[in-house]
């Protein structure tokens, strides 16, 4: 999706319900997304945004209740091999015929837009440093170092040796607080 492309628009009509206060009624929708992606993860093109729930009338507008999930794809954190997964959110969110800016939705016409709430809703859901399994240790550092070994000279009865300092940081440790 280009930035200054809009969420698709998923309209449903709350006619019915509006007539009475306190009615529901059951919403099931599906978005097929189109570029959802944040740097790490992203949801495969094509793949559908579900919508299960229900629509409850109120005097100010319509009350929105249920969950949403969609199939994301990313890599591994630690590890970097490929991961899938499932990200679901529970929904609870107002429409109003007046909405206040960041805190409810508007309803236009007795129908409710689905789009924006359902993308703005599964970017939030998916995972921003996923793994590929909770006992993923990825890469050991002792095994895989980021940088070369510095030559250092230890002597053996020395304990509180610790790795090496990085020569950025070393006039730190002249420093006396």
């Amino acid at each position: 999706m280009t930035p200054e492309a809009h969420p698709p628009r998923l309209l449903v009509s709350v006619t019915q319900i509006r007539r009475r206060l306190g009615t529901r009624m059951p919403v099931k929708a599906a978005l097929l997304t189109d570029g959802m992606a944040l740097p790490d993860v992203h949801v495969p093109e094509g793949a559908e945004l579900v919508f299960e729930g229900e629509a409850e009338s109120i005097s100010e507008g319509v009350v929105l209740t249920g969950a949403a999930s969609v199939p994301w794809v990313g890599s591994c954190r630690r590890c970097l091999t490929e991961v899938a997964g499932v990200a679901s959110v529970d929904v609870r969110e107002i429409y109003e015929i007046t909405p206040v800016d960041g805190e409810t939705w508007p309803l236009v016409g007795d129908q409710i837009d689905l789009g924006p709430l359902l993308h703005d809703t599964a970017l939030l859901a998916l995972p921003l440093a996923p793994l590929c399994g909770e006992d993923c240790l990825g890469p050991a550092p002792d095994r895989f170092p980021a940088r070369p070994e510095v030559d250092v000279e230890v002597a053996e009865d020395d304990e509180d040796v610790g790795p090496p300092v990085d020569p950025r940081w070393a006039a730190l440790n002249d420093l006396e607080l």
